[in-house]
C-alpha cells in the first residue's frame, strides 16, 4: 500500500468518530429554579407553624405557672393508686417505730407516779393536708362526738357481715383514736379514726376524708378486710406487735 493511500485510510477512521464539543463553552441553563412558587408557599406555612407553636407553648407555660395549686381530686387519686390498700412497708415501719416509742413512755409515766399522762394521740385544731390536699379548718361550732361515730362504725360492720367482731373493732379504734376523726399519733402523723398512715390515703373512701367520719370509717373497714381479713384479725395483729 503506498503511503498516500494510508494517509487517506487513517483521515477516514477519524472522520468516522463522533465529534468532540467545543472547548471552552458553557454548558445550558436549565429552565427554571427549584425554588418554585409551590416549596416557597410550603416553606412559609412550615414557618408559621413552627412560630405559632412556639407562642401557643410559651403562653401555656405562663398560664400555668400563673394558675393557683389545686388538691388532687378523688379520680386524681383513684388513677394513681391502683390499690389504697396495699401494704406499705415505710408506712408499717413508722408504726412500728410509734408503738415503741408508746411503750417506752407508758413505761416512764409508770416509774413516775407524780408524772403527767402521756398520751400517743393528740387531737388537732385543723385537719392536716398531704396527697394535693390543703390543710383544711374544722366547721365552725363543730365537735368530735365519739359515741355517735362508735354507733356509724357498729352499723357499717354489721353491714359488712361483721356484727359478730363488733367487740374487736371497738377495742382495736378505743385504742388507735378513742374513735375521734381529729385524732393524730404523735409520733407517725397518722390520722382520723382508723389511724391511716399518711391519712391522705384515706381520700380513696371520699373527698372529705379530713372531716367526715364515716368516709374515716367506710376506708378503715376497707383497710381491715384487705389487710387483715376481720376486725378480730386486726386486733390480734395489734396486741402482739402494738400496730395494724
Amino acid at each position: 500500500m503506498s503511503s498516500g493511500q494510508q494517509v487517506r485510510d487513517r483521515q477516514g477512521r477519524r472522520d468516522e468518530q463522533p465529534p468532540r464539543p467545543p472547548r471552552g463553552r458553557a454548558r445550558p441553563k436549565r429552565d427554571g429554579s427549584w425554588l418554585t412558587p409551590k416549596r416557597v408557599a410550603a416553606i412559609g406555612l412550615s414557618v408559621a407553624v413552627v412560630a405559632a407553636l412556639g407562642v401557643f407553648t410559651v403562653k401555656t407555660m405562663k398560664e400555668n405557672e400563673a394558675a393557683p395549686s389545686r388538691p388532687l381530686s378523688l379520680d386524681d387519686l383513684t388513677r394513681m393508686a391502683d390499690d389504697p390498700f396495699a401494704p406499705d412497708a415505710e408506712a408499717d415501719a413508722l408504726k412500728a417505730t410509734a408503738a415503741q416509742a408508746a411503750r417506752a413512755r407508758n413505761l416512764k409515766s409508770a416509774r413516775e407516779k407524780d408524772g403527767p399522762d402521756w398520751d400517743s394521740v393528740k387531737i388537732v385544731k385543723e385537719a392536716p393536708g398531704g396527697g394535693g390536699f390543703n390543710p383544711q379548718a374544722f366547721p365552725p361550732g363543730s365537735k368530735p362526738d365519739p359515741g355517735s361515730n362508735k354507733a356509724i362504725g357498729q352499723r357499717m360492720a354489721a353491714a359488712r357481715g361483721w356484727a359478730g367482731e363488733w367487740g374487736c373493732l371497738e377495742k382495736l379504734w378505743d385504742k388507735e383514736s378513742g374513735w375521734n376523726e381529729r385524732a393524730m399519733n404523735r409520733s407517725s402523723g397518722a390520722y382520723g379514726i382508723p389511724q391511716a398512715l399518711p391519712g391522705s390515703k384515706m381520700a380513696s373512701a371520699g373527698g372529705d376524708w379530713q372531716v367526715n367520719p364515716s368516709t374515716q370509717i367506710a376506708w378503715g373497714l376497707g383497710y381491715i378486710a384487705a389487710r387483715y381479713k376481720s376486725p378480730c384479725g386486726a386486733w390480734g395483729h395489734s396486741q402482739s406487735v402494738g400496730w395494724y
